[in-house]
This record gives structure tokens, sequence and C-alpha cells, in this order.
């Protein structure tokens, strides 16, 4: 009898256990982002991140899927990058894509991660530059950047030297640049992958060659307000990225638009 009791006893732990991991998935699922007020978003055009033309890119793909997965109203717009950092700072605008952080920026915005690359230098061939020393030593040549863009460490460093020099030409986006490198208004700019489609034009490939800054793939990830999201939110949409990070999600999307071992070195960092 004693046995007999036991074993119903151990029987009945086991269904009571079972019972609780059967409970456990649900109570464990991370909560959904508070939807109780509409958010906004901003694109920014640049290359495969966001085209207006076609209303299409990486970045366009990985709002779309956000905002399927939180459930929330969100207003998406495209602005100039410059405008959406200082939105960001003051919580006029929630999120953006593609951000990378600095220690200015770690002050006001919060980031979730989900992808990462390196920079490098876009160099007209008659400017003469084998490394990217030699283009620094060259006072009479001049770089392209968008205006509010920043990068690697070594390019940062190249960038903020030409600056004080005042050799810098700042621009709102991306095309302007490419047309000033064709025209030799300046001889070299900052480029990085989602750039690829323009550099396979005949006209750019002719007269250019790219130099590697040498530095490691940097982070991109979600910006996120810390002036109109609380950490808690900001974790939750970090969990939401992390979601589709983990279930292949953010590998499909990069994978449109890259070569399958491109994406994945840039997706799984």
């Amino acid at each position: 009898m004693a046995v007999g009791f036991s074993c119903k006893l151990k029987q009945a732990a086991l269904v009571l256990g079972a019972g609780l991991l059967l409970a456990l998935p649900a109570a464990a699922q991370p909560a959904k982002p508070d939807c109780s007020r509409p958010l906004s978003l901003a694109l920014h055009e640049h290359g495969l991140l966001y085209s207006a033309d076609t209303s299409s890119g990486i970045d366009k793909d990985v709002s779309d899927e956000l905002i399927r997965r939180s459930g929330c109203r969100v207003h998406v717009s495209l602005m100039p990058r410059a405008r959406i950092w200082k939105l960001i700072e003051s919580g006029a605008l929630d999120f953006s894509l593609s951000g990378i952080s600095n220690e200015q920026r770690e002050g006001f915005a919060a980031f979730a991660w989900y992808f990462s690359n390196k920079y490098y230098l876009l160099v007209r061939r008659d400017a003469k530059v084998a490394r990217i020393e030699d283009f620094e030593r060259n006072k009479a040549l001049q770089l392209g950047v968008i205006r509010s863009f920043r990068y690697s460490e070594s390019a940062n460093r190249l960038v903020d030297t030409l600056a004080a020099e005042q050799r810098l030409t700042l621009s709102a986006g991306l095309p302007p640049l490419f047309n000033a490198l064709a025209k030799g208004h300046i001889q070299a700019m900052i480029i990085e992958p989602f750039d690829y489609p323009t550099l396979e034009s005949d006209s750019i490939r002719e007269i250019s060659q790219i130099l590697e800054f040498g530095d490691a793939p940097v982070p991109h990830g979600l910006i996120m307000s810390k002036a109109s999201l609380s950490s808690t939110e900001q974790g939750r949409w970090r969990a939401l990225i992390d979601e589709m990070r983990r279930d292949g999600t953010m590998l499909q999307i990069f994978q449109k638009y890259f070569k399958p071992e491109l994406a994945r070195a840039m997706v799984n960092f």
C-alpha cells in the first residue's frame, strides 16, 4: 500500500510539473510594446536602406515587420538624417533605423542592433591616392560626407581632421555626393555596402577605386528616443528586433538585397 501511495504521489507530481511546464511558455512571453498612443518612425534615403523612388529598401522592410509584430499604429515618414537625430533627441520622434552610436548619442538614444558593416573610402583615380594617409596629407583633396553621419573609428578620425582643415563638402544625401565625385568637385567619399548598386555603374567604376579603413564592422540598429520611450518600452522593442534575428526574418530581409554570404556576415555579428 505504501509503495502504491508513493507511486501515486510521484505520478501526481509529474502531472502537476508537466502542467506547469505547459503553462510556462505563455507566461514567459515578453510583453508587447505599449500601443496606447500613435508612434512615429522616420526613414532616411540611403542606397539599399531606402529609396523614395521605389518606396522600398531594407529599413522599410524592417519597419513594416516591426509594425506588424507590435500591432501599434506607427506613422512612417522620410527625413534627412540630421533632422532625425534632432527630433530623436527632443522626443518629437520615437524611432528611426540603421543608426550607429557614439558617446553623444548615448545620452539621448537607445539602440537595438540588427546588423553591422564596414566602411570604405571611394577615391577618384586621378587623385593619385594609394593609401588613406595619402589622401589626408594632400591639402588639395576634398572629402564629401552626408551631414550628421558618423562612421567607423578611423573614418571618423579622417572626417574630423579634414573638417578642421575645411576640406569637407557636406550633403543631405548620397546621390549629390556621387554626382560631385563624378564631376570632380570632391575627390573621395565614404561608402558602405548599401551603396554598392551605384558603384556598379560604369561612370563611377571607371573613375574610382576603393580603399579599406581596416576598422572592425560597426553595429547598426533601431534608434529609440529616450525622451519619449521609457526603458521598459525600449526593452520591449529591443525584444522584437532580437526575435526577428533569432527566427531568421532579419536574414531573409537582407538576402533580398545582398548575396547570401554577405547578408549572413552583416546579420550574424
